[in-house]
């Protein structure tokens, strides 16, 4: 390899940690979400659920604008993370590519497996927060909506 090739190779490998951490960050925080999810849905369902928009409404008795903004901010970070997980565990799989094929040009076996694990762990791991962050993201956003509703209404949340 050319020192051109060979400096764009080692900026590229300094991005694998990083990466990696990120994946795991919002693997962490997705499922952090669903178990607050799951506990709204468990609220909902018995009727104890009081709502923090309505919460937040009564505190500061903004107008339905201000609402749908409180609302976007709320579900900003899952947003977030069911658009950028993917993208990520894409750059998790061919970071570690590279060195799996050179592992293969030497006929180390071990050291393409060892890197084809690691990219493909992380983009299961990506996806997997992707996919529970786009599902909470979804429902609680209708769950807003629906409390916003009734507060343009008047009508008391249950």
């Amino acid at each position: 390899m050319t020192v051109f090739e060979s400096s764009l190779y080692e900026l590229a490998r300094l991005f694998l940690i990083p990466v990696l951490v990120l994946i795991l960050a919002s693997l962490v925080y997705a499922f952090c979400a669903f178990g607050s999810f799951a506990m709204e849905a468990w609220q909902r369902r018995r009727g104890s659920y009081r709502s923090r928009l309505a919460v937040h409404h009564e505190r500061t008795s903004c107008g339905s604008d201000d609402l749908e903004l409180w609302i976007l901010e709320r579900l900003e970070w899952l947003r977030v993370i069911a658009r950028s997980a993917p993208m990520l565990g894409l750059v998790a799989t061919m970071l570690p590519m590279g060195p799996a094929l050179l592992a293969l040009t030497q006929n180390d076996a071990e050291g393409v497996g060892e890197n084809l694990v690691v990219a493909f762990s992380a983009v299961v791991l990506a996806l997997i927060s992707a996919s529970i962050a786009f599902f909470v993201s979804t429902v609680r956003r209708r769950w807003l909506l629906q409390d916003l509703r009734l507060i343009e209404q008047g009508r008391e949340l249950d």
